[in-house]
């Protein structure tokens, strides 16, 4: 985004569950990925996206375990009344838990915790995840509206025109923001 200075930007996280089935507790992070890929494809998929986060400077980890993160996509839900900027804030909070610190996003410790870095109000949040019903309906619905065709994350939608899955390298998203820059002109 930043060598495309002149285009707006704006981002909109949308809920989607790649396990949401899980217990709250989940599973081993590892195992699901080899039960899911198969134990070859896990050993050559690791290290290359251990490699990007590195290149960026993030400390990826693949420990701890997957979850079931329906109550995260309610308090993003309840975050962006506060504000796109608290909801980015957010968001990134809660990848730094899941990817750096293995941290379990069902756990309303860790869940808190990143709302508190987010520079939002704890106690708001508490009530949140204490009410089951609280965004339920709000995340029930984004799921519904723009899940469809989704299987991965992450998922990206250009101009409402273009979806691509997965983590792409730069080169691709560049190629992307060069060819919707030429169809707008």
């Amino acid at each position: 985004m930043a060598r495309f200075p002149h285009i707006k930007f704006e981002v909109n996280w949308r809920p989607f569950q790649l396990n949401p089935n899980n217990p709250k507790e989940g599973a081993n992070k590892m195992e699901e990925v080899k039960k899911k890929y198969g134990e070859a494809a896990a050993a050559r998929m690791l290290p290359r996206i251990t490699q990007v986060f590195q290149d960026l400077g993030i400390p990826f980890k693949y420990g701890g375990n997957t979850c079931n993160t329906f109550d995260s996509h309610r308090l993003a839900a309840w975050a962006l009344t506060q504000g796109r900027d608290k909801q980015d804030a957010l968001m990134e909070e809660l990848f730094k838990k899941y990817f750096c610190e293995e941290q379990s996003l069902s756990r309303e410790e860790v869940l808190l915790e990143a709302v508190g870095k987010a520079g939002l109000d704890k106690e708001e949040a508490g009530k949140v995840i204490a009410d089951e019903n609280a965004f339920k309906d709000d995340v029930n619905e984004q799921k519904k509206k723009f899940g469809r065709g989704v299987s991965g994350v992450p998922f990206f939608v250009f101009n409402g025109l273009e979806g691509v899955s997965g983590a792409q390298p730069p080169e691709v998203l560049a190629q992307i923001f060069e060819e919707l820059e030429q169809h707008d002109n």
